[in-house]
């Protein structure tokens, strides 16, 4: 099979795949190295009009038909993490991202593609397993989420909650009042 050949079965197998397809296990399946893969995603979101993210369980093609967007700057404690996001998705929320605002490197974004309590359980143990930090401990806990829903409403309600909470933060006098999208 050629690499065009292969890439046409990437997008098959990811549109086809009901959970994030890891590059390993593609590798595996189309007998390339993993390295291969990352090459062919590269090209693929180069020249196509689909969105392929890369997600910490792996590669899948955006499909939501969530139609609402909106992101929140939000600060608080790393223990709280996790009810952060089940605000969230409890409310009807899907966490596409966190990023960060550094007033030197600018933004700095991760994928996380969070819509249920076991997409929480699942990102908080890889955060364990490596041992690595959250984002936000590069800037004093503040970050940002954007949320996708399927109304206004909805994420009017979650902004809500996060406020209620007292996770909802106002921007800064040094943050670009686009960074939120708003």
């Amino acid at each position: 099979m050629n690499g065009e050949e292969r890439r046409e079965r990437i997008l098959s197998l990811l549109r086809s795949a009901n959970a994030p397809r890891s590059g390993s296990d593609l590798a595996r399946e189309l007998g390339v190295s993993r390295q291969v893969i990352v090459q062919d995603m590269a090209l693929l979101r180069a020249r196509t009009d689909l969105e392929i993210l890369s997600t910490y369980r792996g590669y899948l093609l955006r499909t939501d038909t969530a139609s609402c967007r909106r992101v929140f700057k939000v600060r608080h404690c790393a223990a709280d993490t996790e009810r952060e996001l089940q605000e969230i998705v409890d409310l009807g929320g899907r966490v596409e991202d966190v990023f960060i605002y550094h007033k030197v490197y600018g933004v700095v974004r991760g994928a996380l593609r969070i819509a249920s309590r076991k997409d929480i359980a699942a990102f908080l143990k890889k955060l364990e397993e490596g041992r690595s930090e959250p984002l936000m401990r590069i800037t004093d806990d503040f970050h940002y989420h954007t949320v996708a829903a399927d109304s206004e409403e909805t994420l009017d309600v979650i902004e809500a909650r996060l406020k209620e909470t007292g996770f909802l933060a106002p921007l800064r006098e040094y943050e670009p009042e686009d960074v939120t999208g708003r």
